[in-house]
Formats: structure tokens, C-alpha cells, sequence
């Protein structure tokens, strides 16, 4: 059956498993040539948020690359007989079969990572999973990779709901439709402090704090664990919105988290360190719906596509793991604000000069020329299964 997209507002409506299958199995290969198991590799990882974009990927590494055994949770749709199912629905199910096939232990949970429900019963499944491939029930290895719009708090059972937008006065801008290559303009209205405070409920650190206290509780973890969430800061032009507005509010929490955690864990020796990981910017489900990610990716993709830097959510984790989670010395190199960064090549001073210079010269007329409005799309496609390479 031919299974075409559907496209509304940036977001895809529906799904190709095949191409899901097709990409997980292009990481795979990836990790497989560019990570070699080292005698401080994990040998199991757990990956919260496990499905799709930078979770997926640092799933793949750890298991394919590392053969670690992993285990792995997100909230997935399955398909019925009138829906098709999600897109990390068939990642998962994918990996899983990878997996088994390669005999690595896999073990994929689909629930609300919120809740403490799951909590429990992703630290069995640790157990089992463990047991099965004969080793300690230590995670050495855990990825903190959420990325959903709403949150119920399983103390208060109340729906907390993100938004995206600025704080304080409204913002306007341009607008890319990636799919079209057409323009329009847009408004923001500023966040209410509802806005923010529900927003940082979602996405900020709380949840992480909340795992690692599970986990810990249930005696999982080693002095050489590793925990690390993923966090995006990116250019000036896009702060307005992003890290000035009320994503931005909820990521210095988690930042905010991050030293928690290493107050708690890493001083007390009970585990190796914390650390937030900002990470290059991305298509992904999330990003395609902020509106000046497109152009400002677009415009980005076109310029380290000409240098030879860029890199997917796979080359990221590569990097992130090889040179700097599990480097030779054993040390990790971070900024001044213990943070690690793989934007750093994003980040780079020609990099977003020639961005901005791009940026401010891309019309209607040029849009194809200019950017990579085309590889932007590819990945979006990609992502969904459709488009695959």
C-alpha cells in the first residue's frame, strides 16, 4: 500500500512504517562504524523519551554502538484498524527487532514517563533486562530525552500544557513554510504567568529530578553512572522566542535541575556525574512548529552543508559520546556552566555570520537557491517515515 503524507501547519498526520524501519536501520549502521566498544562504554542504558530525534539516536548508540543492553520508554499511539500508528511506535519496534536479531537485550516500555507508575515499572524492567543478559541491575547509562507539550503531575493529577511563546511584549517575524517554500508573517502574543509556570512544569526539571530519585530508591545506580538531558540555546535572532521566552524559563530549570542532581549524586559518589547536553539545532516533530526554526534551519543547513559540518541527530550522539561522555581520559569536557556542547560547530563565529548574512537576504524568489529549504523537508519527511535516502 502506498502511504502518502499528509501535511498540515508543519506538523505530519500520519506515518510510513517502512521508512521508519529503513531509518532506524541508517543509524544503526552509522553508530556501529563510528563507535567502538571502550572499557568505559556503558553496558546499560536507560533512554527516557526513547522514540524519536536526539532519544532515538542516543538509544542506538548505546546499544548498537556500545552493545549495551538498553532499555527504553516513551508514549506512543499503536496502530488500530482505522489509525496508523505513531512514528516512534515503529522506531521502537524497529529497534527492538534490530536488536534481537544482533543479540543485543532490548527492553521498550510505551506509557506516561510522568507518572510514578512508570517509574516502577521501568526500574523491573531494568531488573529483567539485567538478569537476562547476566549482568548487575546498575544503570550506567541514563538519557533524560522528553520532549511532550503536556505534563499530568502524578501528586496533584492536574494537566499542566506548554506554550511557545515570548515573554513580555508580543513578537512578530517571518514565517517559513518549509514544505511549500512559501513566506507569511506572524505575531506572538507575550506569555501570562500561567503560560510560563505551566510551561516550565513541562518541560522543565522537575520530572528528572523525580527519575532520579526513583531510580536511586531502587538502588540502580553505580558510581560511574552517567545521567545527562538535552537542551537547545541557538542563535540571538531566535532568543525573543526561544531562549528568552517561556522554553527558555523551562530549560534553565532543568539547568537548574542539573545542579540539584550533582548536589545530591555526583558529590555523595553515587554516581559519576550529571550533565545538561546542548545539542545542534534540528528538525524534529517540536521544531518544526516555532516559527522562525524553519528559515533560521534552513538558512543554517545551506551553510554547514557548504563547510562540511553538519551532522543529524545520529552524528550528534556519536560525538557526544565519543568525545566527550566516554573520552579516553575519562574526563568531560564542559563550559563554564558545566554544560556540554556539540552546537559548538553550529555555534561557530563564520558559521552564524554566514547564517545571518543569508538570512536577511532570503526572498521568495531565492528561497530554493539560498537555503535548504529542500534538505529541511527531506528531514521532516524523514522523520515520519516518508522520504527515506
Amino acid at each position: 500500500m502506498s502511504i502518502k503524507p499528509m501535511i498540515r501547519n508543519n506538523i505530519c498526520l500520519n506515518t510510513n512504517p517502512e521508512g521508519c524501519a529503513a531509518n532506524v536501520q541508517r543509524q544503526i549502521e552509522y553508530a556501529k562504524k563510528n563507535l567502538q566498544v571502550a572499557s568505559n562504554a556503558p553496558k546499560l542504558a536507560l533512554i527516557v523519551g526513547c522514540s524519536n530525534g536526539y532519544g532515538l539516536a542516543s538509544r542506538i548508540c548505546a546499544g548498537f554502538g556500545y552493545k549495551a543492553v538498553t532499555v527504553g520508554l516513551s508514549f506512543e499511539n499503536e496502530p488500530t484498524e482505522k489509525r496508523i500508528g505513531t512514528p516512534g511506535f515503529y522506531n521502537n519496534e524497529e529497534f527492538d527487532k534490530q536488536a534481537e536479531k544482533q543479540n543485543l537485550v532490548s527492553i521498550t516500555l510505551n506509557g506516561d514517563a510522568y507518572s510514578d507508575d512508570m517509574k516502577e515499572q521501568t526500574a523491573e524492567a531494568v531488573k529483567k533486562a539485567a538478569v537476562k543478559a547476566g549482568i548487575p541491575a546498575k544503570i550506567d547509562l541514563f538519557i533524560y530525552s522528553l520532549a511532550s507539550p503536556v505534563r499530568t503531575d502524578p501528586k496533584t493529577k492536574i494537566m499542566h500544557k506548554s506554550v511557545i511563546k515570548p515573554i513580555g511584549q508580543a513578537q512578530s517575524g517571518r514565517a517559513l513554510n518549509f514544505m511549500e517554500g512559501t513566506f507569511s508573517d506572524f505575531t506572538i502574543e507575550g506569555a501570562t504567568e500561567d503560560e510560563i509556570a505551566n510551561t516550565i512544569k513541562v518541560m522543565g526539571g522537575e520530572d528528572w529530578e523525580w527519575w532520579m530519585d526513583a531510580l536511586d530508591k531502587k538502588d540502580l545506580f553505580t558510581p560511574e553512572t552517567r545521567a545527562v538531558s538535552y537542551t537547545y540555546i541557538g542563535p540571538e535572532l531566535s532568543w525573543a522566542i526561544y531562549k528568552n521566552g517561556t522554553i527558555g524559563k523551562a530549560k534553565e530549570d532543568l539547568e537548574r535541575a542539573c545542579r540539584d542532581i550533582n548536589k545530591k549524586y555526583t558529590d555523595t559518589k553515587k554516581i559519576k556525574g550529571s550533565w545538561v547536553s546542548v545539542n545542534k539545532a534540528l528538525v524534529t516533530r517540536a521544531s518544526a512548529v516555532i516559527p522562525i526554526i524553519p528559515l533560521y534551519i534552513s538558512s543554517l543547513f545551506k551553510v554547514m552543508k557548504s563547510m562540511g559540518l553538519h551532522e543529524g541527530c545520529i552524528e550528534q550522539i556519536v560525538r557526544l559520546y565519543r568525545d566527550r561522555l566516554y573520552t579516553s581520559d575519562g574526563k568531560v569536557p564542559v563550559d563554564s556552566e558545566n554544560r556540554i556542547r556539540i552546537d559548538d560547530w553550529e555555534m561557530r563565529d563564520d558559521v552564524q555570520k554566514a547564517v545571518s548574512e543569508k538570512m536577511k537576504n532570503v526572498t521568495p524568489e531565492n528561497v530554493f537557491t539560498e537555503t535548504d529549504v529542500e534538505g529541511v523537508k527531506h528531514d521532516f519527511l524523514e522523520v515520519h517515515g516518508f522520504d527515506p535516502e
